[in-house]
């Protein structure tokens, strides 16, 4: 499946690098698969109909906690929409649930999350330059 890159002023590349198209069109085939309307996810994820749309169509970028909620009335893992989204790599599976988990809590705010996510990836990181080269992580 082919993506088609709009290219109104003000969407530029930039758009491209969010992976907001990639998601776009993967939660459209997860609302179809799931036989929702537009309308019908929206009020499941408890979002406005607009928004949605312009989440599916490439023109938004949705908070993790929006990625969660989509997730929860498709019924998939909000991890796969995290890596849709750009928001995770595609990683170590415990990495990726650490990460998913961190992201799901709703306790903490936006800004608390990626700090917290920040100083995982740092500690991941800085283990990794200690660990002998036989030891390395491919």
């Amino acid at each position: 499946m082919s993506l088609a890159i709009v290219s109104k002023v003000g969407q530029d590349l930039s758009m491209a690098s969010l992976n907001v198209g990639n998601l776009g069109e993967y939660l459209r085939e997860q609302r179809r698969q799931a036989q929702l309307s537009l309308r019908q996810l929206a009020e499941q994820a408890g979002v406005s109909n607009p928004y949605l749309s312009q989440i599916e169509r490439g023109l938004r970028k949705p908070s993790a906690d929006i990625l969660q909620q989509l997730a929860k009335a498709l019924r998939i893992s909000a991890e796969t929409l995290y890596v849709q989204a750009g928001i995770l790599d595609e990683r170590d599976p415990d990495e990726v649930e650490t990460r998913a988990v961190i992201l799901a809590d709703p306790s903490i705010n936006e800004r608390q999350k990626q700090v917290l996510l920040q100083i995982y990836e740092s500690f991941r990181k800085e283990n990794a330059l200690d660990a002998p080269a036989d030891e390395m992580p491919s």
